[in-house]
């Protein structure tokens, strides 16, 4: 399926000349039901209020560990690091992340395919889904840098086209999670609040937008007001555990400093009724390995 030609309203505004304003959100953050898949009613509940949930234990330990040779495979692959879909640390030069993972390796290709996942993904999302985007991410210790706090559908509604935040996101830890060790931070019930972001969106921003983000971010008075209403929790716990977390929750994390790295598999899934569009606030959409105009189900 090709790009949308039609122009769909903007729903949410954003990259804006005036000031930023919180949005209160007007779609829903579950679309489905508890008879829809594998999660239960209560948990869908919570998953809806704060929209995120998580399941420990979704990989076994020996999957764990195939998965995580797999990340040290590619990471050594030199040929690889002088592809485009490959992202090294701004400062060191080290593999930070590789996009479009599951059309490089097979074992993540299979991944996005598994029913603990992809069930999951429906379920919330209440459709078919499409893999709008997929990497692996890696912060080594000592020198792993962070992300500054953000909303993933801010950038892909701004930058690739993605009408609404009908979309979820899978982050399944391969290392251990600390509190300590720049493990992602939430705050709960953020989903439920568009935060417009100030600034044009410069041209082929994505080449170092993903290294460090400046334009598409709140402002420190934003997020001091929705951490004052919300909190901050935190995604830690053993290798193996998931988090499902909404596109538009507020979420960021921490330098790396200390002796243990933090590594896992990103997988976002967009429902195919909420395929993409022109871009809201750039002049072109982004390159197609960040954000997929292949609107085609994934199946089992």
């Amino acid at each position: 399926m090709t790009l949308t030609e039609s122009r769909v309203e903007d729903s949410y505004p954003t990259r804006i000349a005036g000031e930023a304003k919180l949005l209160d959100r007007t779609d829903p953050t579950v679309w489905g039901s508890e008879s829809d898949g594998p999660i239960d009613a209560a948990t869908l509940a919570s998953h809806d209020t704060k929209g995120y949930s998580i399941v420990e234990g979704l990989l076994s330990p020996a999957e764990v560990q195939g998965y995580w040779q797999e990340l040290v495979r590619l990471s050594s692959d030199e040929q690889l690091k002088a592809d485009e879909r490959v992202i090294t640390e701004k400062q060191y030069g080290e593999v930070r992340s590789i996009f479009e993972v599951h059309k490089i390796s097979e074992l993540i290709s299979e991944l996005v395919r598994d029913p603990r996942i992809l069930d999951r993904a429906r379920q919330i999302l209440g459709s078919d889904v499409y893999v709008h985007q997929s990497r692996v991410n890696y912060m080594p210790g000592f020198k792993g840098s962070g992300f500054y706090w953000h909303s993933d559908f801010e950038t892909w509604h701004a930058e690739d086209g993605m009408p609404r935040p009908r979309a979820v996101s899978c982050s399944i830890a391969l290392t251990d999670n600390y509190p300590f060790n720049g493990g992602l931070m939430l705050m709960p019930s953020s989903q439920r609040t568009f935060v417009q972001c100030v600034g044009e969106t410069p041209d082929e921003y994505y080449k170092t937008s993903l290294k460090e983000q400046k334009i598409g971010v709140p402002s420190e008075h934003e997020i001091t007001k929705l951490a004052a209403e919300h909190g901050i929790e935190q995604f830690t716990g053993p290798a193996g555990s998931a988090l499902f977390f909404d596109s538009n929750v507020m979420h960021g994390s921490g330098n790396n400093i200390t002796p243990y790295p933090r590594s896992n598999i990103f997988l976002v899934f967009n429902s195919v009724e909420n395929a993409l569009v022109e871009p809201f606030a750039a002049g072109r959409p982004r390159p197609t390995f960040i954000g997929s105009r292949d609107f085609t189900p994934v199946t089992r």
